[in-house]
């Protein structure tokens, strides 16, 4: 099932990439909610940060790290969903899915934490940092198994490439985002006040 290894990269990513054609109603479905979803948390933290900036609020160097850590997990996870959606489908059903559904529902809930906190930090806290820590610790089981399937030739460099920055986007987006709740949302006051 791995692409093959004459090719350079820039192929196999070409060869990744067009299996999209194979992908069936449901598989579009799947793939824009998913990519969509992201893409709309990007642009809330955008908009927000761009709110309060074009006001003349100032946020800590590291608050930046969220849509850029955002950005990179975007890009990153439209190009994994695809070989997830064709190629790999029948392995990640082997128990691989579970994991991807248990990360991103603790990945959407510590978002979702994260925000609530603002205004009740001590009552939201801990499970902030709980579904936070979780959302890597089942990134990195997702990671050792899809390493487990690439040594068994049931994955390619690309999907490995990809999950690579999967994991980088993904957690600095969320470290960043954990470290200005702990700092006391610096900047978040006064931007609401411009929306």
């Amino acid at each position: 099932m791995s692409t093959n290894v004459q090719n350079n990269f820039l192929q196999d990513t070409w060869i990744y990439a067009s299996r999209m054609r194979l992908f069936t109603r449901e598989d579009w479905h799947v793939y824009f909610a998913w990519v969509g979803l992201m893409l709309g948390l990007l642009g809330s933290e955008s908009y927000f940060l761009y709110r309060g900036w074009s006001h003349g609020v100032e946020y800590p160097d590291y608050v930046w790290n969220i849509p850029i850590g955002t950005m990179i997990f975007i890009l990153a996870i439209a190009f994994d969903t695809i070989g997830h959606r064709t190629v790999y489908k029948q392995e990640l059903s082997k128990g691989e899915a579970l994991v991807h559904h248990i990360t991103i529902a603790a990945g959407i809930s510590s978002v979702m934490l994260l925000c609530i906190a603002f205004s009740k930090p001590e009552s939201f806290r801990i499970p902030a940092l709980v579904l936070t820590a979780l959302t890597v610790f089942y990134s990195a089981i997702d990671e050792a198994m899809h390493w487990r399937r690439y040594l068994n030739h049931y994955s390619d460099r690309v999907e490995m490439w990809s999950h690579f920055f999967i994991f980088v986007g993904h957690t600095i987006m969320m470290l960043a985002w954990y470290y200005w709740f702990q700092q006391g949302y610096p900047g978040v006051k006064e931007t609401l006040s411009y929306l």
